[in-house]
């Protein structure tokens, strides 16, 4: 059974200069729950997850037509506040990107712009959000040194906590695991899935066992189509579409 859905994409075409990336996707993305994104490379996951909170905007030549719905209204809209989505929206990119400053003002930069600017508040967000991210333990003796220095583990995690310091409602992971090693992407899998309690998490993924362990609801694409969307028990178990069992079975990539 569907649960609450904050997202809805409805006909979403998104084309770039040389031809179009996503054709006709209607979905809705399931509240507090991991959705992931599957299929394979060039298929348009990526830009359907960008489509989520504007992102595409940054790209020169991009046409977007549909409707992505965020509390019921289009964030396409032109009188729609875009910074405000992306407060609301964040990102966990591929690649960590900590800014050129200490561990302890990476978290607090987004605060501070929003304008909170009480030490004492700061410094509760700082911990509690380090903490969702898991990396408290590591760092809390070191808040004051330059965000450069952690591991690359580290610093995905770092960056983890630097967008829910402005608590979005929901959060993308492009291929966020994909740059670590096992055991620090496993830490990043573990914090999702308890982070999943409070936000709505959409996932691009282009490993199955990572789907399969983190997934409650699958999105297929295929050549810029959504082909097949439920439940991941469903979908991984019984895919009703050809072209799903072939991906699922491993005949293409």
């Amino acid at each position: 059974m569907m649960t609450d859905s904050v997202v809805q994409v409805r006909g979403l075409n998104v084309t770039y200069g040389n031809g179009p990336a996503v054709r006709g996707v209607s979905v809705d993305i399931p509240a507090r729950q991991i959705t992931a994104i599957i299929g394979p490379s060039g298929c348009g996951k990526t830009t359907l997850l960008r489509s989520m909170s504007r992102l595409l905007d940054l790209v020169e030549g991009v046409r977007v037509e549909g409707q992505v719905l965020f509390h019921g209204q289009n964030i396409y809209d032109p009188r729609v506040d875009v910074t405000e989505i992306r407060k609301r929206v964040g990102l966990l990119a591929q690649q960590p990107f900590p800014l050129p400053m200490s561990i302890y003002d990476n978290v607090a930069y987004g605060p501070r712009v929003h304008g909170l600017r009480e030490r004492k508040a700061l410094e509760a967000l700082v911990e509690k959000e380090l903490r969702a991210a898991g990396l408290w333990e590591e760092v809390k003796d070191r808040l004051r040194e330059p965000a450069s220095g952690l591991s690359i583990g580290q610093q995905q995690r770092l960056c983890l906590a630097r967008g829910l310091a402005v608590e979005p409602e929901v959060l993308l992971c492009d291929e966020a695991t994909s740059a670590l090693d096992p055991i620090s992407a496993r830490r990043i899998e573990d914090r999702l899935l308890e982070l999943k309690a409070d936000y709505t998490i959409v996932l691009v993924t282009h490993v199955l066992r990572q789907a399969r362990r983190l997934a409650d609801y699958v999105i297929f694409m295929y050549m810029g189509e959504l082909v097949e969307h439920g439940s991941a028990k469903k979908v991984f178990s019984n895919p009703k579409e050809d072209r799903t069992r072939a991906y699922l079975a491993g005949e293409f990539y």
